[in-house]
């Protein structure tokens, strides 16, 4: 189901995760997609995936959840691997039936791309938006990019239109899944027939998701100026931003990590 999906959502806790500051978890996020990317051998992608379940350990969020944000990102993981794999050649031919030809090369390459995805989803996820609140991540947004100020950027309004963003899509997958059940009481079918016919299919749905979503974001304006929101200018902060002995720590571990996986690449 739809409403399965955790992806965007914030789980309150008191985790080592959810006490880090926002700031130092952009920086973490940002060090942790460099090292994703630069793995390109099987130890450092056993270990890149290996780091993705000891940050969903140390969340202390159910795997459960964690993992159901995947399902959002399933079919893209799906057409990556089949795409790698007939498209991509070698020295080591497998498969030869006709026009299909599969390599090893190929198989080993949509492996590593599916681990890189996973590792990034769930990274990033338990990272930044399962443990960070809208209102941190806001204001860690902010205090980050506050340099860009100099150069007239909205830098709130950035943050703020990006938060928004990302605590809209559980909300909208949740629609979604009651538009869905709602199409299907009244008989609609969204199972049977070929890809085609599917998405027409699909039509009756995206037509009212479309409809409450600017409906949801005309009240959530609305709500925004009757509490006499401005923009940044002049705005007070409740809790100011720290950053603590665990924030470096996790930091330096994090960079440790990167290091290692670089050092890999040159071994292997």
């Amino acid at each position: 189901m739809l409403k399965d999906i955790t992806l965007g959502q914030y789980f309150p806790g008191n985790s080592i995760l959810h006490k880090l500051d926002p700031r130092m978890k952009i920086f973490l996020i940002i060090i942790y997609i460099v090292t994703i990317f630069a793995a390109n051998n099987p130890v450092s992608f056993v270990l890149v995936l290996a780091s993705a379940f000891v940050l969903m350990f140390l969340s202390k969020i159910p795997a459960k959840l964690i993992l159901g944000g995947l399902k959002a990102v399933f079919f893209i993981m799906a057409f990556t691997a089949v795409i790698n794999i007939f498209w991509t050649t070698g020295e080591h031919l497998l498969v030869d039936v006709g026009f299909i030809k599969i390599y090893a090369e190929g198989i080993e390459y949509a492996v590593f791309m599916i681990v890189r995805v996973i590792s990034l989803i769930i990274g990033s996820s338990v990272l930044l938006t399962y443990t960070t609140s809208p209102i941190a991540l806001t204001d860690g947004l902010e205090r980050v990019l506050a340099p860009l100020k100099v150069l007239h950027i909205p830098v709130h309004e950035f943050s703020m239109m990006m938060t928004i963003a990302l605590r809209f899509i559980p909300t909208l997958i949740e629609e979604t899944d009651k538009i869905i059940s709602a199409q299907k009481a009244r008989g609609a079918d969204f199972s049977s027939g070929n890809l085609m016919q599917r998405a027409k299919a699909l039509i009756p749905v995206m037509v009212p998701l479309f409809v409450s979503a600017f409906h949801r974001a005309d009240e959530l304006a609305v709500a925004m100026e009757c509490r006499c929101y401005r923009g940044g200018e002049g705005r007070t902060r409740m809790t100011q931003l720290h950053y603590h002995t665990r924030d470096f720590l996790m930091l330096g571990a994090l960079l440790l990590f990167m290091a290692v996986v670089i050092v890999l690449n040159f071994v292997f």
